[in-house]
């Protein structure tokens, strides 16, 4: 029996006892006392990795319909623990990317468009520079541009998330392992100066290339690469349903590259699936359900990878949810109908998945700011100071 079907299966003897009234003896489910040990410390220990996907705009809708639109299956299913998190901002009850994602990042609410920093608009440290400094190997992962609002919220500080040539430049003031999605053109055409940040990465040892070579004629540079760029585009990039199709293989290029970067200290690694957030702002149903089918393949894989790794804690959340996407009646399986209240963001609370060891923390219903806490204390890194 796996892990989700003994707890689903503890769930249900649950639900059984308390609604009913008969003094008949029902028996719980049972597993091996060697295997319920096996999984109450696999999700109590500390992960060497962390491995966290978000879904820009991933709300309820989203994965109902992508799930559905899937053959009623997600590699969602194979998450053991579940929780529930509360996205708004620190001045808005309706956040932006921004927010949420220096939330997430960094531990603390902040106003919407602010990048890696609090209410005062003074830098707070994210959870990727924390690793960096402990000597992980850290990456980023997007299907926007790489200085779009929740990759930048990870190595960036902004008071506005549309500097975008501003953000570029703070990919120099880190020591980023590896980094994928798009935005070329902040970096080696910017309109602020005639500086060509992608020499300047190369100057510091980085192997760079971009959508101009297919990411699959790059297998030599990344094995002989310390560090590795990669510019999937010159601003955004395509729709999964107009031919992008580099969040599979970049993705785990991503995992494959940290984990052996450095064996003893771990990796954090941020994937992004960021153009389910534009289906919903765009009213376009067709648009997020192929961005969460590209999502869900990505998912599968590293979750396959995190299996047979052992020491990986992965994570699957959203920012927030966009479009007030819903399953109307008279929908089947084949053909959904399917509604939204607006083409902006909305404040539903937004589910978080987890699996491997550490994951049992994050079970229970809490705000976005507690999923960076949860994650250093996972790392077993010390609290920090008040």
């Amino acid at each position: 029996m796996s892990i989700r079907n003994y707890t689903l299966s503890l769930i249900s003897f649950y639900l059984l006892c308390t609604g009913c009234n008969t003094t008949k003896t029902v028996e719980a489910p049972s597993l091996p006392a060697e295997n319920i040990h096996a999984i109450a410390e696999k999700i109590n220990s500390t992960p060497k990795n962390i491995i966290l996907l978000i879904g820009d705009g991933m709300g309820m809708g989203q994965i109902s319909a992508g799930t559905y639109a899937n053959g009623n299956t997600s590699n969602l299913e194979r998450f053991p623990i579940v929780g529930i998190q509360k996205p708004h901002s620190g001045a808005e009850l309706i956040t932006d990317s921004a927010a949420s994602a220096t939330a997430i990042a960094c531990g603390v609410k902040t106003y919407n468009r602010a990048i890696g920093v609090g209410l005062d608009s003074l830098p707070v440290r994210s959870i990727l520079e924390e690793a960096e400094m402990k000597g992980a190997a850290t990456g980023l992962v997007a299907t926007s541009t790489i200085v779009h609002a929740t990759p930048a919220s990870f190595i960036a500080h902004n008071k506005n998330r549309k500097k975008y040539e501003d953000i570029a430049e703070d990919f120099l003031n880190t020591e980023i392992d590896f980094f994928a999605g798009g935005g070329k053109k902040y970096f080696d055409r910017r309109e602020k100066d005639d500086r060509d940040l992608l020499q300047e990465l190369r100057a510091k040892g980085y192997t760079v290339s971009d959508y101009l070579t297919e990411f699959s004629e790059l297998h030599m540079s990344l094995e002989s690469a310390d560090k590795f760029a990669y510019l999937t585009a010159d601003d955004d990039p395509l729709p999964a349903y107009q031919g992008r199709d580099y969040l599979e293989p970049v993705s785990m290029a991503a995992v494959n590259f940290l984990s052996a970067k450095n064996k003893e200290a771990g990796f954090f690694l941020m994937i992004e699936s960021s153009q389910i957030d534009w289906g919903g702002h765009a009213n376009n149903s067709d648009y997020i359900i192929s961005e969460f089918k590209e999502f869900n393949r990505v998912i599968g894989k590293v979750l396959d990878w995190a299996e047979s790794d052992g020491e990986t804690l992965v994570i699957v959340t959203a920012d927030h949810e966009t479009g007030g996407y819903t399953i109307q009646h008279g929908s089947t399986m084949d053909e959904l109908i399917t509604t939204f209240t607006s083409t902006h963001h909305t404040g539903d609370f937004v589910p978080l998945f987890a699996f491997g060891p550490g994951s049992k923390a994050f079970s229970g219903l809490y705000e976005n700011t507690d999923i960076y806490h949860k994650m250093r204390k996972a790392f077993g890194w010390s609290e920090l100071k008040k």
